[in-house]
């Protein structure tokens, strides 16, 4: 029997592993079991190359939990160690230049290669055990080997009887740890971390009922058999090149993912790349709507099928994290504990990738079958919106997707729009002049009036569609988005021709002085000679004053404090309308009051702006007049 020190030097190694490289104890279990898989590859790879005289067989990993002995065992079979090579990896690898490692690592612990090189995998075992033992037989013929440690730099190693090919670990827990002596416990990390893991993993067995036989008697007892329990998936469908799956197989893995979740995902988008870096996945694309307080982290990271984590910014643009799906990437590089992401060049490709992997895919799938993607638009427009205005590199190619719905449900790219609205919609300055509603049910006027000229009006109802229209009109002077109420519908598109008042300037003059000393502050009278048989009083509300207010409520742009200035709106009052005679030649004061405020009500009324109190004095005053 051999004992020794690991390293004089290093007492303080495990307490800085439990305390600082691994913030999450439960990680203990997918090193474990990480390391049991890559000991099965390893063994697989060296008889491929014929290195190995030894029959691979079907291997798998087991996960043993003994409550009473307080015993966690990790069972594996693959290539094993010799005594040398236990005192080569666990003891010397481990803590070679301790000393610096401790400096370097015990406030950041941030290199990625770290747990490969120092061997932190395996020692995060110490986090919930007081002792842990390793029996160990190597593929090669040399006898077992047996290390005990206690969590000091004391070990021992002595020779094993084990005959079997392979690891298996022993943890005796300790008691601020014995949470995880529980099946359910173990069970859910199992699932968590291992559910994809490319090797089997038995965690118990579970009974099987078999099929009667088909010439049974009555009184048959269906036999029953005991069976591996395996819990994980060792081929997702990640891992398979898409021409291998169907549509089907990829909404089984969705439910595989997300087994909660009921609804179908849109599509996906199964991302291949092993140049310059390595990186597989799925994405989904689920329903979204236009609500931007989507749940965020549903992508899931793997690194060789091991789970990291599902805070994947950084990895993913930040309007994919709205997506699911899985993104594996050995190529990632993450700190000791896995749980960080490490700022690196790599990273920033990855994300590029991944964005141009996306837009590709979707100007596919709107080039396959346009009807499809335009039914789907309103499930998915959220993220591509929000894409175009974080991401330059999606925004150069969204143009060959995105869609511009209108009210009537038929769809035009910005280039078709163009196109189909230029000879009747650019104004007298040569200006593209695109109409948009916010809402049809509350701007179902101004709609029929803009429809009445022949113009055709957009619904644009997101809410950040005011930061992107800002930004479409930036990088494409000669176009501008108006909204349809923010003016009377012959100012929206000004062509040449000016409508003739019948009043007079001094009568104009009279008539604006009489409004105004009935109208709140809070409008701006605006005297137009429009067709006399379009509304007296239209209220409208500035593109520019609203806008900017929209894009600082929902954060970034506009102009400072502007979300919360009080609305300002202008009342637009036809001077070719009767009633617009009637006020101004109204010599009873209260009458004439009467007129204004009525007319001002039922303009309030259109917009979905008349409320509370003012409501309730409107209605009696309605009531009244038609007794």
């Amino acid at each position: 029997m051999t004992t020794g020190k690991i390293n004089v030097s290093v007492e303080n190694i495990f307490p800085l592993i439990k305390k600082f490289l691994y913030s999450d104890h439960e990680i203990f279990l997918r090193e474990l079991v990480s390391n049991g898989t890559d000991a099965t590859l390893k063994l697989k790879h060296l008889i491929s190359i014929g290195e190995a005289k030894v029959e691979y067989g079907n291997p798998i990993i087991e996960v043993k939990v003994d409550k009473e002995g307080k015993k966690i065992h990790i069972i594996d079979q693959g290539l094993g160690m010799t005594a040398d090579e236990v005192e080569k990896y666990i003891n010397q690898v481990a803590f070679s230049g301790a000393e610096e490692f401790l400096d370097k690592y015990k406030d950041s612990a941030k290199d990625a290669g770290i747990i490969g090189h120092f061997g932190l995998g395996f020692y995060s075992a110490f986090m919930v055990a007081e002792k842990v033992e390793i029996i160990t037989k190597s593929y090669k013929d040399e006898p077992a080997a047996h290390w005990t440690c206690d969590g000091s730099p004391e070990f021992t190693l002595e020779p094993a009887d084990k005959t079997s090919r392979g690891t298996e670990i022993i943890l005796h827990v300790a008691e601020d740890s014995l949470e995880f002596l529980e099946d359910s416990k173990i069970s859910g990390l199992l699932n968590k971390y291992n559910k994809f893991m490319p090797i089997p993993i038995k965690f118990g067995t579970r009974t099987e009922t078999l099929p009667k036989p088909e010439d049974a008697p009555e009184d048959y007892v269906n036999e029953t058999i005991e069976l591996d329990n395996i819990i994980n998936n060792p081929n997702p469908a990640w891992t398979k090149q898409p021409s291998e799956l169907s549509d089907e197989d990829y909404k089984n893995f969705y439910r595989e993912l997300y087994p909660m979740q009921f609804e179908e995902p849109l599509f996906n988008i199964h991302l291949n790349v092993d140049y310059p870096f390595n990186l597989t996945g799925i994405l989904y694309f689920p329903k979204l709507g236009t609500d931007m307080q989507i749940q965020k982290d549903k992508i899931q990271l793997y690194q060789n099928q091991v789970y990291v984590t599902d805070n994947v910014e950084g990895i993913v643009p930040e309007f994919l994290t709205m997506l699911k799906g899985v993104i594996d990437s050995p190529d990632i590089p993450l700190n000791v504990s896995r749980s960080g992401l490490q700022a690196d060049g790599a990273v920033k490709k990855i994300s590029n990738y991944i964005t141009r992997k996306v837009a590709d895919k979707l100007k596919a799938l709107f080039n396959e079958n346009r009807a499809d993607f335009e039914a789907k638009w309103n499930d998915i427009k959220i993220v591509l919106e929000y894409g175009m205005l974080s991401e330059d590199k999606f925004y150069e190619k969204a143009g060959a997707f995105v869609l511009y719905p209108t009210v009537d449900d038929t769809y035009f790219t910005l280039e078709e729009l163009k196109e189909k609205l230029k000879e009747n919609q650019t104004d007298k300055d040569g200006k593209l002049v695109i109409l948009y509603a916010g809402n049809k049910d509350a701007q179902h006027s101004y709609i029929e009036s803009a429809k009445d000229k022949g113009y055709e009006v957009l619904l644009l109802d997101s809410p950040i569609i005011s930061h992107l229209i800002q930004k479409i009109e930036n990088d494409n002077r000669d176009i501008t988005f108006v909204r349809v109420d923010s003016d009377h519908i012959d100012n929206l598109i000004k062509k040449e021709e000016n409508a003739i008042s019948r009043l007079s300037d001094d009568e104009k003059a009279a008539l604006k002085t009489s409004l105004e000393a009935y109208i709140p502050k809070a409008y701006s009278v605006q005297l137009e000679a429009m067709d006399s048989q379009a509304a007296p009083f239209i209220i409208t509300q500035p593109e520019f004053m609203r806008r900017m207010k929209e894009m600082s409520q929902t954060g970034g742009g506009g102009m400072f404090g502007m979300g919360n200035m009080p609305e300002m709106y202008n009342l637009v009052v036809n001077t070719n309308s009767d009633l617009a005679s009637s006020i101004l030649n109204t010599e009873d004061k209260t009458h004439q009051e009467h007129l204004v405020k009525q007319a001002l009500d039922l303009a309030k009324l259109s917009q979905n702006l008349l409320k509370g109190e003012a409501l309730t004095a409107f209605v009696k005053r309605s009531f009244e007049m038609i007794k």
